[in-house]
């Protein structure tokens, strides 16, 4: 890992990055369990919302200024709609919870420590504004799953060795076509907590 430098940038200024990033989720989430084949138009939207908050982190990995991996963070009344609707249906707060987007990591840099770091920076940020929780989504995918590769790992016990939990009645639901779907299906992505 010594090649790699950590950076949090915040707001705008991660905008010299949004392409490659946009290009690296893509990369990242085509794998099991997202199957998803992605947009550059959208995700450039989408991560456009995190580039204008000023609230919101990016945990940059780079090496030689090449983004290898990127970790992101903004607050949940930020957030899009779908990711507040099961607070808001709980009625739960959603001022005290800081939301993170994606860990997305190429594969050669992964085992190092990188996502640990994803996850102590987003959560010392988070605590610095005063946030109490900070919470992130899951794609939840049947254990028959056609397309779940053989010894396929979920990183549920990193998760819970971090402190997070799954939270059963904190459910979104997205839309996206599984790679070599036509058709749009409706995914359930369930909620991790953890209170700082």
């Amino acid at each position: 890992m010594s090649s790699v430098e950590i950076r949090p940038v915040t707001g705008i200024a991660v905008e010299p990055w949004l392409d490659e990033l946009a290009k690296l989720r893509i990369e990242v989430f085509r794998d099991f369990p997202y199957l998803y084949a992605g947009d550059l138009s959208y995700e450039r939207r989408y991560l456009d919302r995190y580039a204008q908050s000023d609230q919101s982190v990016f945990v940059l990995a780079l090496e030689f200024n090449k983004l290898v991996g990127a970790a992101t963070g903004l607050p949940l009344r930020e957030a899009d709609d779908e990711f507040q609707a099961p607070f808001r249906q709980l009625g739960a707060e959603i001022n005290t919870v800081f939301y993170f987007g994606e860990s997305v990591l190429k594969k050669d840099w992964r085992g190092q420590g990188i996502g640990h770091r994803f996850f102590d920076l987003r959560e010392q940020y988070a605590e610095d504004f005063g946030y109490r929780h900070t919470a992130f989504c899951a794609v939840q995918r049947p254990d028959d799953h056609p397309a779940r590769p053989e010894g396929y790992q979920p990183l549920d016990p990193f998760w819970r060795g971090r402190g997070y939990f799954p939270q059963n009645q904190l459910v979104a639901h997205f839309d996206w076509a599984d790679i070599g779907d036509s058709a749009l299906s409706r995914k359930p992505m369930q909620f991790w907590l953890h209170s700082l």
